[in-house]
């Protein structure tokens, strides 16, 4: 996940009551046999009703091929599908492991999603994930390589898939100290010590902090905000700019368009290796960082706005490398029509979420654009949460 935030509902907007749909099955208990992995951190099972029917459940703590009780935990007799939690084992998976962290599991914090999976079942469930993103909304065939052997990779940095937020933000828990929400809940509870945090992982605060990032023996130092956004694992902005730099090989005298480019982490590397002769073009849609990016790297020519309002004023032309490294909801299809227009010879994209990823890899598929390269990181272990690099070529290119 890039990990940029969404903006924040304007103040004094409520929403809408949620329209009754029947009879709550809320609290009810069902035995099932758990189906595959989804999207979300959620596995997928099936209700049997008395009228003969069933119902979709989105079950969390569970792994497929269980037999588990789940309790429901949202759902009307209206609704589509519901969602419930495995409150009790009746036949483990072999991946099951006891969660590391005694906060983790049905109706306790919601921050680890996968803590009851073995740390390669894990890697092995995400990169399920992407797979079947890329081919129910990316066109791709399940015989295709890039899909059917795809891995999830290991990042230096954590501690068995433990002690690798650096960065952590608690809420106020009853009484007082530390706590974290439960899953879909305004609820806390106290965690005296969360596993996945480092022993001296900060909070968000005022101020800039320096971040400093070694790649292939050049190092770049970065100036952030203390409450922006940085990647929180400690291995995920070197591997990265790895990944990045090995799919689009820039050159000296090649042009750059860094898009989502945040205090310019990638752009740093690239005017690197473009060198005097080249360009970097920077833009970012936070306005702090993109200031910061100004200082952290001042070779590239750094702009502040929307993504899309600012390629559509950018001067025409060609750009021979594009860097896409959007939000979570992906570029979309207004941001990938711009940046195919400037017809660039490669496009890495770094998605934080496999079904945005999926559905703009489409969209680029449409303009001639083909999937070339793909790998997966495991920057948020415990967690569903999975980051891709991509490289996309014009067909024929």
């Amino acid at each position: 996940m890039s990990g940029r935030r969404r903006p924040a509902p304007p103040r004094g907007r409520r929403a809408r009551p949620k329209a009754s749909k029947g009879e709550s099955y809320v609290g009810r208990r069902f035995e099932v046999e758990v189906g595959p992995v989804a999207h979300g951190g959620h596995f997928v099972a099936r209700v049997p009703l008395e009228d003969g029917a069933s119902r979709v459940v989105f079950v969390r703590h569970a792994l497929p091929g269980e037999q588990v009780v789940i309790e429901i935990t949202e759902g009307t007799a209206g609704d589509r599908f519901w969602r419930g939690d495995a409150v009790s084992v009746v036949s483990a998976a072999p991946e099951r492991v006891v969660p590391p962290c005694p906060y983790a599991g049905p109706g306790l914090c919601g921050g680890c999603d996968f803590q009851h999976v073995s740390l390669s079942a894990q890697r092995a469930l995400k990169a399920t994930v992407v797979r079947e993103q890329l081919v129910r909304l990316g066109g791709l065939s399940t015989e295709d390589p890039l899909v059917a052997d795809l891995v999830v990779e290991a990042v230096a940095g954590d501690e068995d898939g433990l002690r690798w937020r650096t960065r952590q933000r608690y809420t106020t828990a009853p009484g007082g100290g530390r706590g974290m929400r439960k899953y879909r809940s305004h609820d806390v509870i106290p965690v005296d010590d969360c596993l996945i945090a480092t022993a001296d992982a900060r909070e968000p605060s005022a101020g800039t902090v320096v971040e400093t990032v070694e790649v292939g023996g050049v190092e770049h130092s970065f100036e952030v905000s203390a409450d922006g956004f940085w990647q929180v694992h400690p291995g995920a902005p070197a591997a990265l700019v790895s990944a990045v730099l090995s799919a689009l090989s820039p050159a000296p005298g090649d042009t750059v368009l860094d898009l989502y480019a945040g205090v310019g982490l990638f752009s740093a590397f690239l005017a690197d290796r473009v060198g005097p002769t080249g360009r970097v073009v920077a833009v970012e849609g936070d306005p702090t960082a993109s200031a910061l990016s100004v200082g952290n790297v001042p070779t590239a020519e750094v702009s502040a706005g929307d993504v899309a309002t600012v390629l559509g004023r950018l001067e025409d032309g060609p750009f021979d490398l594009v860097v896409l490294d959007p939000p979570r909801e992906g570029a979309r299809r207004k941001v990938v029509e711009a940046v195919v227009a400037r017809s660039p010879r490669k496009v890495a994209y770094v998605a934080c979420d496999p079904a945005a990823l999926a559905r703009d890899v489409a969209i680029f598929a449409e303009h001639g654009y083909r999937l070339r390269t793909l790998r997966a990181f495991d920057l948020f272990p415990m967690t569903h949460h999975v980051e891709a690099v991509a490289l996309l070529e014009r067909h024929g290119g």
